[in-house]
């Protein structure tokens, strides 16, 4: 419940600070003075849009804060989820600050939070219906969330939504799937062109390099017999051979090893490289006879060797990657019929998970329809109080057929149904939707009788209603403030009225002016007690022409709201709390 309001500088707004209560809570004054500024502020403390315009001229900056009491555990709970901590006490305070340069900041007992958190909430907190939500109402989504939430619907609709989201994944899985195949079916045709040329190629790995050095060798054969030939010669074959030098050395340093030690060493190395120089004249040798001319060895060579190049030409690649763009290519056909396969092994899921979303719809449906009846039933009951009891209201719920087709887009998340209110405003017409046929002041009271059906299913705690008596005259204004204070029994409820038949009814009532001091204007917001109230109401009744007879006649307009409700003379007569720059000066919040 909204327990203080305070607001500073925002606008016209100076400084004001009221205390609300329980039931409800009426706000009045003449159009102009304000009255939309505190539910502005109201508003930006539950997350709305923040502007530098809304600051008071000269100021820097401008701050909203708000008190709220928090009694049901239920709530408690779903703060501190939305917090991420428990709170400390029953208070939940909510401050709002924006500058002249239009940053705004925002916190929650203290600690800073973002405007995403302040809305969710709200969401919990408050239930602002502003002046143009009555359209709302006109809106069959609207409208279909209104039974929902009259049925408790929770539920089977979210059991619709699991299976719409199943279905739906598979549906777009596949259709990903579908819209693929022409381009996977001329990739495939590609690849398998490729396949087809490489595994003729059948490219190894490492047969590069080999056909390089193969060709080298043939195409240079008489160059390499020449020299190993050569080389044979003279390590070991001529006079004066390497191998020849090297034991002729070896020979004469061995009798002056027993003298000198280390000519011992040098001896023995060149002993042992004498032996190795034979080896590797031996090997020229054999390599020398074994390289002859082998020219169709070597065309054989250069024709794979061309394929090569030929291949990493087309393929854009290096000749020795070949092997590697073979197997890349064989596993691309490879996903491919995956792909193919799981195209056709999801017909079987989709249609499976297609059929559980028409049997949710279906229950979705069953569960609206017997719902439509109590909830039009509801309604109608509360119209003959407001002025409408030859009206028939009548809620239809038309489900659409999703169809047979598992692959088609989806039904809404909302559901197959299309709801609509049908609305009769006199008898011997036909029922019409009532986005067609209402009037303003039939929607206003269509919707607070709206309001008042759901209060018991609704959890928001706090109900501000800003002129919900648009279009209302006065013989009515009674009924809609009966209405408002039946409604005030599950809610608190702040109401902003032009009406004083509505305002009679309220529990607590503040006065909202416009005053002009040293040139500048400011809004005030006043408490009324018993004597004020009649003052205000007389006002309300016949404006400044208000006299000793209005007066008595508001007097009377008190009394019976007050006998209607079965309330005693403390419960109108004991005044609300406020603290407002102006009128009763300035006093800290006082929390609860």
């Amino acid at each position: 419940m909204l327990r203080e309001l305070s607001v500073q500088n925002l606008a016209l707004i100076e400084d004001v600070q009221v205390e609300l209560d329980r039931g409800f809570c009426a706000w009045t004054g003449e159009t102009g003075a304000g009255k939309s500024l505190l539910l502005s502020a109201l508003g930006l403390i539950l997350g709305g849009k923040a502007s530098a315009e809304l600051v008071r001229a000269g100021k820097s900056e401008a701050r909203a804060a708000a008190v709220f009491e928090i009694l049901e555990p239920a709530l408690r709970a779903e703060i501190e989820s939305i917090l991420g901590g428990p709170l400390d006490d029953e208070a939940l305070i909510i401050t709002r600050r924006i500058s002249a340069q239009g940053r705004s900041t925002s916190q929650v007992n203290g600690m800073p939070v973002t405007i995403a958190t302040l809305q969710q909430l709200g969401d919990q907190l408050v239930d602002i219906h502003g002046q143009d939500e009555g359209r709302a109402l006109l809106d069959p989504e609207r409208q279909r969330a209104l039974l929902d939430a009259y049925g408790g619907l929770g539920e089977p609709l979210a059991a619709y939504r699991r299976a719409r989201s199943v279905h739906d994944e598979l549906r777009q899985r596949r259709q990903a799937l579908h819209e693929a195949t022409q381009s996977r079916e001329r990739e495939k045709a590609l690849l398998e062109f490729e396949r087809d040329e490489l595994a003729a190629a059948d490219p190894r790995e490492g047969e590069y390099e080999e056909l390089v050095r193969e060709s080298h060798r043939l195409a240079n054969a008489e160059a390499l017999r020449s020299a190993a030939s050569e080389g044979y010669v003279s390590l070991y074959e001529a006079d004066r051979s390497a191998q020849a030098i090297l034991k002729r050395v070896a020979r004469g340093l061995e009798p002056l090893s027993k003298s000198v030690p280390e000519l011992a060493d040098a001896a023995s190395i060149l002993e042992r490289l004498a032996d190795e120089v034979r080896e590797v004249a031996y090997g020229l040798r054999d390599l020398g006879q074994n390289w002859d001319d082998d020219p169709a060895r070597l065309e054989d060579v250069e024709a794979r060797l061309a394929l090569y190049r030929r291949l990493s030409t087309r393929f854009h690649c290096k000749p020795d990657e070949l092997p590697a763009r073979r197997q890349e290519t064989e596993s691309k056909l490879d996903e491919i019929e995956r792909d193919e396969h799981d195209l056709s092994v999801l017909d079987g899921p989709l249609a499976d998970a297609f059929r559980a979303l028409r049997v949710a719809a279906e229950a979705l449906t069953a569960a609206r329809r017997k719902t439509a009846r109590d909830f039009a039933k509801a309604i109608q009951a509360r119209l003959k109080p407001l002025g409408l009891e030859r009206a028939r209201l009548t809620v239809e719920v038309e489900p659409r057929d999703p169809g047979d087709d598992p692959t088609a887009p989806p039904p809404p998340e909302s559901g197959v149904d299309r709801v609509e209110i049908l609305f009769l405003a006199n008898p011997g017409e036909v029922p019409r939707p009532l986005r067609k046929v209402a009037s303003g002041g039939e929607l206003s009271r269509l919707t607070l009788a709206a309001k008042s059906v759901l209060a018991c299913s609704d959890r928001v705690s706090t109900l501000v209603l800003d002129e919900v008596d648009t279009g209302v005259g006065g013989r009515l204004g009674a009924a809609l403030g009966q209405t408002l204070a039946d409604l005030a029994r599950h809610h608190q409820v702040v109401c902003v009225t032009h009406l004083p038949q509505v305002a009679s009814y309220a529990r607590r009532q503040w006065v909202i002016r416009k005053q002009t001091e040293r040139g500048r204007t400011r809004t005030t917001i006043t408490p009324l007690d018993e004597d004020l109230r009649v003052e205000e109401l007389a006002a309300m009744l016949r404006g400044s022409s208000a006299d000793e007879g209005t007066r008595q006649e508001a007097a009377a307009m008190l009394q019976e709201a007050r006998a209607r409700l079965g309330e005693g003379d403390e419960a109108i007569a004991e005044g609300p709390k406020v603290t407002a720059a102006g009128s009763n000066g300035r006093a800290g919040a006082k929390r609860r």
